[in-house]
């Protein structure tokens, strides 16, 4: 079994992150979401708020794309986070240039921690390519219309969290 893991902050989860799991739901018989615990992002939802955002939006592409979909919260290395569920490769979805400097660099660093988990890149579509968890929230902080840029679920929760 193939297993994949796709790490970030999801917060929240955007239609760019739901482009890049129902696309990395073709290279994995299994893709685990990890929910990454980051203290010093301050996230605007608490770490439940975002697994269960992950759960509802991924249970739709579960059964869509027949590939398991599970959400993991993690806190440690995303090295060690891929070895304890499994994973063989790590999905990273790059939206631009400045995305990859960064994304290169972690490249090599997971390489040297452990040479045998391969990281694939997969670029946003087109119409997701602006798309930020952080640009998303501040446009809904400031009044703006997300719909977008989110599924209507997570655009509610935005609402009722900026309340």
């Amino acid at each position: 079994m193939r297993i994949g893991l796709y790490p970030g902050t999801f917060d929240p989860v955007t239609l760019g992150h739901v482009d890049i799991i129902r696309r990395a739901c073709s290279l994995v018989d299994k893709l685990v979401i990890g929910v990454a615990i980051n203290r010093d992002k301050g996230p605007l939802f608490d770490l439940e708020e975002r697994v269960s955002m992950i759960e509802a939006e991924c249970a739709v592409l579960s059964a869509e794309t027949g590939c398991e979909i599970v959400a993991h919260p993690f806190e440690n290395l995303l090295i060690d986070c891929a070895k304890d569920v499994g994973a063989t490769i790590i999905i990273r979805g790059l939206r631009a240039v400045a995305d990859f400097e960064y994304e290169y660099q972690m490249v090599g660093m997971n390489r040297q921690l452990d040479n045998t988990i391969e990281t694939v890149f997969l670029m946003a579509e087109a119409q997701h390519q602006a798309i930020a968890s952080k640009l998303v929230k501040e446009i809904a902080r400031l009044g703006g219309d997300v719909s977008k840029f989110v599924t209507p679920a997570v655009q509610k929760a935005l609402t009722e969290r900026l309340k």
